[in-house]
């Protein structure tokens, strides 16, 4: 068969996008996305360029501010980007920087021996997505300043004024630009989560984050001289240490600088975040690699040696010895090699070698020189193995009976529809709203199953007492997908898991409880959008036989305002689930047209934080729990009490 090709498709048709404009076509490929994360992605490149040079040992101070108008600016003591004149480029190296792709100190000319960021775009990257960008440079006893606008240089670079020779480094002030992001707003908590991370990982560095933009300006300042030690300590605040020292490696090989630091709690969670300078790699790599084979080998011939595992004793696996471990494993290497865009995975096999070597032979003379700790270590280990041996019992018990019975949980309303793409199934708080939902839902597609008050916290748990829990086997069953190893997404039953609980403290404590549940045991779900909360109204308001729905008082407010507040007025107050009929129950959290629904989400960035707020919430520390209900309290709005 002849190909018809289109005429007018020739040479001229080929398009070639000059300086930055291939990055404001596709900014996905720069900066992953155009959403609020990308957002963010921009303040961490400029944060990351000051990083690198308080990793070369210049800077010891960086300071971050929302300004007033949604701008930000990003300032540090460092050295200053350099202002002469490029050989190669014909133009100052700051304008090198921040107009030309690919272009700074980060490629092998000796400007930084580790960095991070995204391979040296990262300035030229913000430049290009910015509606402006303003570059302040304090160097030589002089001040430069250059302005760009989306990425065009605006006037050559100036002299602005003179300075102390002693005074250096660079101020970045930049507004995202509104026609590439879906949002330009910034959240303060997102960028403090991520800068508190990054000045763990940078011993003695100072950062400070300041917001504008309210009428009492916010500020939050890091600075660690422990490091990553300190780091493992915040991460373990809600949860009560096994033993007082926090384990610390730390050593060269090959290149390889290498920290780990480590400390067991009394949670059942592996908590291991891993990074590479200073970027997290939430999928591990060699690095994680190199840690856990080093880790089991190490515990596994101490236990051996001190007769706490017998000669008839199987090894303890690496899951054994890490249950209730907080460790953070940071590596610095020159040349790092990702698999993947993203950075999500390490794949430099010398980091893994080099890893593996310190943690081995630190380790060991750490549990030689300390008997009580290592004892703790080995205890926990084989009492880990022992409920593993249990919850596999009970895991193949659930197995064998699900496979006689080949049934679904008897309190689950199914669906007809067998697509998992068509079905949604409610989890809901309570046998009368579970009765509503029932006789609302669309059978064709949605699943109702209630649950019998609040459910188990895995938080403080074993998959053991898990499995032997009603409720939640009853979850595992209707989705289909099993949990942990057994986990397979493929199975699962239903593409939206709809979380439906009364709109106070305790449903929102019911919804923590299965969120807790689901991150732990089946995170895929949260990852691949699977999860959702359902968003139930407080008050129902009638008037000349017309009903209105409002989620929270300011809605109230606002309908009473349009509709006027007289005595016709009609203000039922939702105490919870089980007072709504089912057309009301169908009107609201259920029709798929009229619905709100929330999607729950998760950053892979901060799962270090993540992970931490979940044992802060739900662990048995009360102390660390008020503090952070104290400190984030005054950001919640229509909290209903």
């Amino acid at each position: 068969m002849d190909q018809v090709f289109d005429q007018e498709y020739g040479a001229d048709q080929i398009q070639i996008l000059e300086g930055l404009e291939a990055v404001r076509k596709r900014p996905g490929m720069y900066i992953g996305s155009t959403s609020e994360r990308g957002l963010h992605h921009l303040v961490y490149e400029i944060v990351d360029n000051a990083v690198d040079e308080a990793l070369a040992g210049y800077c010891t101070h960086i300071i971050v501010t929302i300004n007033r108008d949604g701008s930000v600016t990003v300032i540090d003591d460092g050295r200053g980007i350099p202002t002469g004149i490029n050989s190669k480029a014909g133009i100052p190296a700051v304008e090198v920087v921040f107009t030309i792709l690919h272009a700074g100190g980060k490629f092998g000319g000796g400007g930084y021996k580790v960095s991070g960021g995204l391979h040296g775009v990262g300035a030229s990257v913000v430049n290009a997505l910015s509606e402006w960008l303003m570059v302040e440079i304090r160097r030589d006893g002089h001040v430069y300043g250059q302005r760009y606008e989306r990425g065009h240089t605006m006037y050559p670079l100036q002299r602005k004024g003179t300075c102390p020779e002693d005074v250096t480094g660079t101020t970045v002030t930049f507004m995202p630009d509104s026609k590439i992001f879906e949002t330009t707003v910034f959240d303060y908590n997102t960028l403090r989560t991520r800068l508190r991370e990054t000045a763990f990982l940078t011993r003695n560095l100072k950062i400070t984050l300041r917001d504008e933009r309210e009428e009492e300006a916010r500020e939050d300042v890091f600075h660690y001289e422990g490091g990553i030690k300190e780091f493992v300590t915040y991460l373990n605040r809600g949860s009560t240490p096994l033993y007082e020292d926090v384990i610390y490696c730390e050593g060269e090989r090959d290149g390889v600088l290498v920290e780990v630091a480590m400390q067991h709690n009394d949670s059942y969670n592996d908590a291991s975040s891993s990074f590479v300078n200073n970027i997290i790699t939430p999928e591990g790599g060699m690095h994680l690699s190199g840690f856990r084979s080093a880790l089991t080998r190490t515990i596994n011939n101490y236990a051996r040696e001190q007769k706490f595992l017998k000669e008839k004793d199987q090894p303890l696996t690496g899951e054994d010895i890490r249950e209730g471990l907080t460790t953070i494993i940071s590596v610095k290497i020159e040349e790092p090699q990702f698999e993947g865009q993203t950075k999500q995975k390490l794949g430099n096999s010398e980091a893994r070698t080099a890893v593996d070597a310190i943690v081995s032979e630190q380790l060991t003379y750490y549990l030689e020189q300390n008997p009580k700790v290592a004892k703790v270590i080995c205890d926990k280990s084989i009492l880990s193995q022992r409920a593993r041996e249990a919850a596999r019992k009970a895991r193949n018990a659930t197995r064998k009976s699900a496979l006689e019975s080949a049934a679904l949980p008897g309190k689950l309303a199914d669906c007809s529809d067998k697509d998992p793409k068509n079905c949604e199934i409610f989890i809901v708080e309570g046998d009368s709203a579970g009765g509503s939902a029932k006789t609302a839902r669309s059978r064709a597609t949605q699943a109702i199953l209630p649950l019998r008050g609040k459910i188990l916290n895995v938080e403080k748990a074993r998959e053991d007492r898990i499995y032997g829990n009603t409720e939640i086997r009853a979850m595992i069953t209707a989705f289909g997908t099993g949990i942990h190893e057994d986990f397979n997404i493929e199975k699962l039953r239903y593409h939206k898991i709809i979380i439906m609980t009364d709109a106070d403290v305790d449903g929102a404590h019911i919804a923590t409880l299965m969120l807790t549940f689901l991150y732990r045991f089946m995170p895929e779900l949260i990852k691949q959008g699977y999860v959702y909360l359902a968003m139930p109204p407080l008050y129902k308001i009638e008037k000349n036989k017309k009903i209105w729905y409002a989620y929270n008082d300011d809605e109230l407010n606002k309908i009473l305002t349009e509709i006027g507040r007289d005595g016709n007025n009609k203000i039922q107050r939702y105490k919870g689930l089980g007072e709504m009929d089912a057309e009301q129950l169908w009107e609201t959290p259920m029709d798929p047209a009229r619905r709100t629904l929330k999607k729950v989400t998760m950053n892979e960035d901060d799962l270090s934080d993540i992970n931490a707020v979940f044992a802060t919430l739900m662990g048995d520390k009360v102390e660390p729990r008020r503090e952070f209900i104290e400190e984030n309290a005054k950001y919640v709005q229509n909290l209903d009490i």
